[in-house]
């Protein structure tokens, strides 16, 4: 049975939307990490970077709460402005950094370990990957529905 076009643009909304909170969520808690970040360092070797901490110091610290303040402002945006195809595919590509970050600390460097504060990190970003890659279906989706509605 084939679906009506109103079912699909309701689901497709709700699906947006639902996304559009995760994103928001997520943002905060980063803006949280950024804010530990800058506050004291021995956040990351104890949290995160706990194959090799004395390589943590103040200055990489920083750098990671600002690469972390920017991915959590760029998500944000997005989650306002959900329909903006560049600022999603960018917002996309923020997982997918995270992502290969970690994976790469873990697997490759061995400045991690498998503890929940890499864990959490490498389950948000997989799950907003495949969130987002999702999502992209209704976005393709959304122009065409929101032009018959003008017409």
């Amino acid at each position: 049975m084939a679906r009506s076009p109103l079912r699909f643009e309701g689901a497709m909304s709700r699906f947006l939307n639902v996304l559009r909170s995760w994103l928001v969520m997520v943002s905060i808690i980063a803006m949280g990490n950024t804010l530990q970040s800058f506050r004291d360092h021995t956040f990351l070797y104890e949290k995160l970077y706990t194959g090799k901490p004395h390589l943590v110091n103040g200055l990489q610290a920083r750098t990671f709460g600002i690469w972390t303040l920017l991915s959590s402002v760029i998500r944000c945006l997005c989650a306002i402005d959900i329909h903006n195809k560049t600022l999603y595919h960018i917002t996309l590509w923020t997982f997918l950094l995270a992502l290969g970050h970690f994976l790469s600390e873990l697997f490759v460097y061995g400045t991690a370990a498998p503890t929940i504060g890499v864990l959490a990190p490498l389950m948000v970003a997989s799950f907003s990957i495949l969130g987002m890659l999702f999502g992209l279906r209704y976005l393709e989706v959304e122009p065409v529905s929101r032009q018959k509605k003008r017409n």
